[in-house]
């Protein structure tokens, strides 16, 4: 998606399209990455037996769910890397990819195979069973050496939004302009395009290129940090927007600066509590918002998914973004980490699950072989839970056994 990954790392600064990232993850940004000195991959040896098997890898339940299961939705992402993986860009990109017995052939040959196993697997016991037989392991090896690695979320938040400027409508999103590729570095600063209150209007050297308005300032500026957004338009239609280009700054996450200046407290360091804060100082956006100097600019996709930086749509809990400098793009993984989940009474509570996903997406702040973003999705309840994401865990990729 191209995002700018954002989820937590608004908040601490990490990052991705986070409730902070539409396609591409952001709200806890990381400090810069040692150069990869060791290959980001090590095959590892997980043997066939493991028990309880409920807490062992591959054990994705949430496929055969009588009700909520997702199976279909795996089975789409599965096609939708298999595709991408016949494109100019995934020869030329595996061609290069540093950790030789991982080759394109390879992966698709992984995709097709899982791919029988997921449609026939009666229980997640069979289809679990199946991988840890047919496959095998390589585990990232984090920022630590050990397999630590960090897990944000992102999402594509739904805003209202309107194709004209009102009274009440007043804050922009802009399309790339036509001379773009010709603008000298360093690049005009977010403060330069739209002003230190994101209203510079016509004395903005963007005047003309308005897509869309927005009523919330901090909604205008999510969608640069989520990299798209659905809109529901003023005259009752609905459409979309995703990232096309961006200007040549780095990630620089809102939540961290209020930590420092003690305006957040940890505890408070995520999304909702930004948003929080925003709301009962508004003027603060003056200050804080124009820090992260990137601007972002987007194209209309007519309610098209949230598409990945391979060029494919994401899936919700079924895609991911990572570092594709390091991680094979396209390629199975399973994930292994804490994350929330609707509990009695619309509570988010925390679960500790084992996904099957897909590797299609990256972002200007997940950055290293210790980070991974995960897609969860649309709107306000992806938002939440997203916003609230910031664990540790590891990502293992499955290849077949040669």
């Amino acid at each position: 998606m191209q995002r700018i990954l954002a989820l937590m790392s608004l908040g601490l600064g990490t990052i991705l399209i986070n409730p902070l990232q539409m396609a591409s993850s952001q709200v806890a940004q990381v400090s810069p990455q040692p150069p990869q000195l060791s290959p980001p991959l090590k095959l590892v040896d997980i043997g066939t037996q493991c028990t309880p098997q409920r807490t062992c890898l591959g054990w994705d339940e949430q496929l055969f769910l009588s009700r909520g299961g997702d199976r279909q939705g795996l089975l789409r992402s599965i096609d939708n890397s298999l595709l991408y993986l016949k494109t100019d860009k995934a020869i030329a990109t595996y061609r290069n990819y540093p950790i030789k017995e991982i080759t394109l052939e390879r992966v698709r040959r992984s995709l097709q195979r899982f791919r029988r196993l997921v449609a026939t697997a009666k229980l997640p016991a069979q289809l679990q069973a199946a991988v840890r037989r047919e496959f095998a392991f390589y585990k990232s090896v984090g920022d630590d050496n050990q397999g630590t690695v960090k897990f944000t979320a992102y999402y594509a938040p739904i805003y209202q939004a309107s194709r004209v400027r009102t009274a009440q409508y007043k804050y922009p999103i802009y399309r790339v302009p036509p001379n773009f590729d010709q603008w000298t570095k360093p690049h005009p600063k977010r403060i330069d395009l739209e002003g230190v209150d994101g209203l510079l209007g016509d004395k903005s050297q963007l005047r003309g290129l308005e897509m869309f308005w927005l009523r919330d300032r901090f909604q205008a500026y999510m969608i640069h940090i989520q990299g798209s957004a659905k809109l529901k338009l003023t005259d009752g239609t609905q459409t979309s927007v995703g990232f096309i280009r961006g200007t040549d700054y780095p990630w620089t996450g809102v939540g961290r600066l209020l930590f420092q200046d003690g305006k957040l407290s940890k505890e408070e360091l995520n999304m909702p509590g930004i948003i929080r804060y925003f709301r009962k100082n508004p003027q603060s956006m003056n200050n804080y918002l124009p820090r992260w100097e990137r601007f972002i600019f987007f194209r209309e996709t007519n309610g098209e998914p949230a598409i990945g930086s391979i060029g494919v749509p994401l899936v919700p809990e079924r895609s991911i973004a990572t570092d594709k400098s390091l991680m094979p793009p396209g390629a199975l993984a399973v994930i292994n980490a804490t994350f929330p989940y609707p509990g009695h009474n619309k509570k988010l509570v925390n679960r500790r699950v084992s996904r099957f996903v897909l590797d299609q997406d990256t972002g200007s702040a997940i950055k290293g072989s210790g980070r991974v973003d995960y897609f969860l999705g649309y709107g306000d309840l992806a938002g939440d839970r997203a916003g609230i994401t910031v664990t540790n865990g590891s990502i293992y990729y499955l290849l077949l056994k040669e």
